[in-house]
């Protein structure tokens, strides 16, 4: 089996990481976790709305450089500092959702934890797709 690392130059270099894995056999791909970073490094959006867009718009583009579309996720995982603010913003989350990725929706977990590894960091997104 083959592993090709993936990292798009538009996003963030990685340090420790890489944007998305992909396999030979069966094609998939594991998208690392993003958060709101821009190409620069610095973690961009005043809320956690406009957290989430940034943090689903590169996981988007890591599986886009992998060759996968978002119909192609399988699984993902939110991590999210603020349970309550993200609950109280999820239809504006699932609208960001919608017009980003569809609504072919991948199996998902929400998870409260106490920080990110960005400590202005809000949401992060991890996920996995298998390709065609």
């Amino acid at each position: 089996m083959s592993f090709d690392r993936i990292n798009p130059p538009d996003l963030a270099p990685p340090s420790g990481f890489s944007h998305a894995v992909r396999t030979d056999r069966p094609r998939t791909v594991y998208l690392a976790g993003q958060t709101a970073l821009d190409a620069s490094g610095k973690i961009v959006g005043a809320d956690v709305v406009e957290q989430f867009e940034k943090a689903l718009s590169n996981i988007l583009r890591a599986l886009e450089a992998a060759g996968g579309t978002p119909a192609d996720l399988t699984s993902i995982t939110i991590y999210i500092v603020d349970v309550e603010a993200y609950l109280a913003r999820a239809r504006e989350i699932g609208r960001v959702w919608r017009r980003l990725a569809g609504t072919d929706y991948p199996a998902a977990a929400g998870i409260g934890v106490a920080r990110l590894w960005d400590a202005e960091a809000l949401v992060e997104i991890q996920g996995i797709a298998a390709l065609e």
